[in-house]
């Protein structure tokens, strides 16, 4: 009688892209800890972020924005511009501009992070990116989806909008406040794989890749600015009893 043994866990492949060498090492310090992760390849500029993210095409990309030659940003777009890659990207910085995040998220990053974060946030980060989620630094995003709230008038909606429901535009105006699925879940009192099939379908009727795209598909048109005011400013409705 033969006995199967478990396959070994895939590792998550990654790059780290930064041009202060103490930095870097610092972050590849963080990422040894995890016996998951394997650093395929460190650089000091965005040029050669994009030149071997091409070559390896790693899981994830971490990227600073301001590097020599090529920017964070503009290698960000570079790669998530390839109709073939599959890598996602993490976009580091210092700086906490709403611009450089809203460029971000323009290009398809699957994260932005201020430096400051801690290592398990970091950690945390890479796989969020991985699965194929996204995540905005907790610091960063309570300021950002306000300032969209308060500057951006009411619109016409998309025409893609009148082919949600009207619990999967709830589920929208929750991803574009940078919600969780479980944080979904809870605010709305259904569950969590009741929520993956609501953003998929999301995903589907208004043809965007992935929630990062929702994100700013959501700001694009004004569905934070014409959500009721409670739920726009993050505040919390009657929560449903689940069924048990």
């Amino acid at each position: 009688m033969s006995v199967e043994l478990p396959r070994p866990a895939m590792n998550l492949r990654i790059l780290l892209a930064d041009d202060h060498s103490m930095f870097r090492a610092g972050l590849r310090a963080v990422l040894d800890t995890q016996a998951d992760f394997e650093c395929v390849a460190e650089v000091s500029d965005g040029r050669a972020a994009v030149d071997e993210v091409i070559r390896l095409r790693p899981d994830v990309a971490i990227l600073d924005i301001r590097m020599p030659r090529l920017d964070g940003l503009c290698a960000t777009e570079s790669i998530l511009g390839r109709p073939d890659n599959a890598t996602k990207v993490l976009v580091l910085t210092t700086y906490d501009s709403d611009a450089y995040v809203y460029r971000a998220l323009q290009a398809g990053a699957s994260g932005f992070l201020l430096k400051s974060l801690p290592p398990e946030e970091l950690v945390a980060a890479v796989r969020v990116a991985a699965r194929g989620d996204a995540l905005i630094d907790p610091a960063l995003t309570r300021r950002f989806i306000a300032r969209f709230v308060d500057t951006m008038a009411p619109a016409h909606p998309s025409p893609g909008l009148d082919s949600l429901t009207a619990r999967e535009h709830e589920v929208l105006v929750l991803l574009a406040q940078a919600r969780s699925n479980s944080e979904i879940a809870d605010e709305l009192g259904i569950g969590d794989e009741t929520v993956k099939s609501h953003v998929s379908r999301i995903l589907a009727k208004l043809g965007l890749r992935d929630r990062t795209q929702a994100v700013v598909y959501a700001n694009d048109h004004h569905v934070l600015a014409t959500a009721p005011r409670s739920r726009a400013k993050g505040g919390r409705t009657v929560k449903k009893h689940r069924p048990r």
